[in-house]
C-alpha cells in the first residue's frame, strides 16, 4: 500500500486476496487510519508522519533517493504476487514513476488496482478468462512484439513502441491470450476482471529474469 489516492474498496479488496500488509513509506499512514498493521513499512520515510511512532518496531528505511518508495518496497518483498494499492490516481508524476517500476522490476510481478483499472506487466505468456465485450488495452514501454487471441484487433505482427504503436482500446472477444517477446507491454484490464487477472497470473509459466 502506497500514500496515494486509495479508490472506495481498494484496500478491503487487495486484503481479501492478498492478506499480508506492507506499507511503502506513507502508505502507513493510511495503515494507520484504518486501523491496520503492516508487516513492514519500507522507504525513505520521508511520509510518515504521526505513522513513524506507532510502526517504530517495523521500519525498514532505504535512504537513497534515486528511487521510489514503490520501488523500494516492491524489490525487497518476496511473494509470488503483489497486489498494490494507493499508487494510482493523483499525482500524474507518480503514476507514471509506478508504471516505470514494473518494467525496471519486471522478475517481481505486481498487479497495481486503480479506481477503474487494473495495470501489471505482462509475463512472457499468460490466458486470462475475461468477458466479451470487456476493453482491453496494451501500452508498450518499449520496442516488443506481442501475439495475442481473443481481442478484436488482433497483435501479431505489430511493433509496438511508445512513440510509434500503441494498443490502446482493444476489445475482449472470447479468452484472452497473450505471448510477448520482451518485458516491457503493460496490460490494462478492467477492475472487474481482477480475479481472472490473478488466475492468469497462477497459471502463468515462469516469468522474466531480473534487470
Amino acid at each position: 500500500m502506497g500514500g496515494g489516492t486509495l479508490g472506495e474498496g481498494d484496500l478491503a479488496l487487495a486484503l481479501a486476496r492478498a492478506p499480508v500488509l506492507v506499507a511503502a513509506d506513507g502508505g502507513a499512514r493510511h495503515a494507520a487510519a484504518a486501523g491496520l498493521e503492516p508487516r513492514a513499512v519500507i522507504g525513505d520515510m520521508d511520509s510518515l508522519g504521526d505513522a513513524a511512532a506507532r510502526f517504530a518496531d517495523r521500519l525498514h528505511e532505504i535512504a537513497e533517493q534515486d528511487s521510489t518508495d514503490f520501488d523500494k518496497a516492491l524489490r525487497n518483498i518476496e511473494a509470488s504476487l503483489v497486489l498494490a494499492v494507493g499508487f494510482t490516481g493523483g499525482r500524474l508524476d507518480h503514476e507514471l514513476a509506478a508504471f516505470h517500476v514494473l518494467a525496471a522490476r519486471p522478475d517481481r510481478r505486481c498487479l497495481l488496482i486503480g479506481t477503474e483499472s487494473l495495470v501489471f506487466l505482462c509475463p512472457p505468456e499468460i490466458a486470462l478468462d475475461l468477458a466479451p465485450g470487456q476493453p482491453f488495452s496494451l501500452f508498450p514501454l518499449g520496442e516488443v512484439g506481442c501475439v495475442s487471441e481473443g481481442l478484436r484487433w488482433p497483435t501479431a505482427g505489430i511493433a509496438f513502441s511508445p512513440a510509434q504503436r500503441i494498443g490502446t482500446s482493444n476489445e475482449v472477444t472470447g479468452p484472452v491470450w497473450l505471448r510477448v517477446d520482451a518485458p516491457l507491454m503493460l496490460a490494462i484490464a478492467p477492475r472487474a476482471a481482477l480475479d481472472a487477472v490473478l488466475s492468469g497470473f497462477r497459471g502463468a509459466p515462469e516469468g522474466w529474469l531480473p534487470r
